[in-house]
C-alpha cells in the first residue's frame, strides 16, 4: 500500500504544476503580454475556468501528505514554515486579484487586482521553486539562502513558458503545432517536481503511515477519485475550445 500511495503523492504533484503550472506563468506574465485592459482580459478568460480545477490537485496532494505520510508532513511544516506561509498568502493574493478584479468597475480598480494576480503568481512560482530546492537538500534548517532563491528563479521561468505556450495555445494565435508545444511544455513543469520525488523516494517510503491506515485511506478516497478525473475531464472539453468567458 505504502508503494500505492507514494505513486497517488507523485502523480498529483506532477499533475499539479502541468496544470497549474500554466495558470502560474500566465499571471506573472499578465503585464507583458496584456498591455492593455481588454488584452488582460483576455489573458484572464483563457486560465481563469481552469483555475478551481487545477487547484484541486494540490488540495488532494495536501490530503495523501497528511493521510499516507504524516512524519513528512511535521518535517516539511516545521522545516519549510516560513516557505509554506509565503505559498499560502501567495496563493490568496492571486485567487483574490482572480476574483475580485471584475466585482467593480473602473481601471483603478482593475489594475489594482492585476497587480494582485501577477505578484501572487510570481509569488507562487518563486516559493515553490524554493520548496522543491529545499526537499531535494534533505530539508535544511535554513530553507532561505542563495540554492533556494536560484531554484525559485528557474521554476518561476519555466512556469512563464509554459504559460506563453498554454496561452498561444487556447488563444489560437500561435504557431502551428502548439498543441504539441504544450504538451511538451506541460511535461517540463512538471519535471523537477518528479525529479525531486524520485530522489525522496527512500525517504518517503520508510516514513509511510502503517498499513491498516493506507488500507482504510483507499477505502476512503478511491471511489472519489472518478469523480475527480470526470470533473476535470469537463472542465477541459468545456473551455478549452470556443468563446472566453467574460465574468472573471
Amino acid at each position: 500500500m505504502d508503494i500505492f500511495w507514494f505513486l497517488t503523492f507523485a502523480v498529483l504533484l506532477a499533475g499539479y504544476f502541468a496544470l497549474e503550472g500554466f495558470d502560474i506563468g500566465l499571471g506573472v506574465l499578465l503585464p507583458v503580454l496584456g498591455r492593455s485592459p481588454a488584452g488582460r482580459d483576455r489573458l484572464v478568460g483563457a486560465m481563469a475556468p481552469f483555475v478551481l480545477a487545477n487547484e484541486v490537485w494540490l488540495v488532494a496532494l495536501a490530503g495523501v501528505l497528511f493521510g499516507a505520510f504524516p512524519v513528512l508532513e511535521g518535517q516539511a511544516l516545521s522545516r519549510l514554515y516560513p516557505l509554506v506561509v509565503a505559498l499560502l498568502l501567495a496563493w490568496i493574493v492571486r485567487d483574490a486579484g482572480l476574483w475580485f478584479r471584475r466585482r467593480a468597475d473602473g481601471a483603478a480598480w482593475r489594475l489594482v487586482w492585476d497587480g494582485a494576480l501577477c505578484a501572487g503568481s510570481a509569488g507562487l512560482a518563486l516559493t515553490w521553486g524554493a520548496i522543491l530546492v529545499a526537499v531535494a537538500r534533505g530539508l535544511p534548517d535554513s530553507p532561505l539562502d542563495a540554492p533556494a532563491v536560484a531554484g525559485g528563479v528557474a521554476l518561476l521561468a519555466l512556469l512563464a513558458w509554459h504559460g506563453r505556450t498554454f496561452a498561444a495555445w487556447r488563444l489560437q494565435d500561435g504557431p502551428r503545432g502548439s498543441g504539441r508545444a504544450l504538451l511538451l511544455s506541460a511535461c517540463a513543469a512538471a519535471a523537477p517536481a518528479v525529479l525531486v520525488i524520485a530522489a525522496a523516494t527512500g525517504h518517503m517510503l520508510g516514513n509511510a503511515a502503517p498499513d491498516p491506515t493506507l488500507s482504510v485511506l483507499s477505502v476512503m478516497v478511491v471511489p472519489v477519485a472518478p469523480i475527480l478525473v470526470g470533473a476535470q475531464v469537463w472542465v477541459w472539453r468545456t473551455f478549452s475550445r470556443g468563446a472566453l468567458p467574460t465574468f472573471f
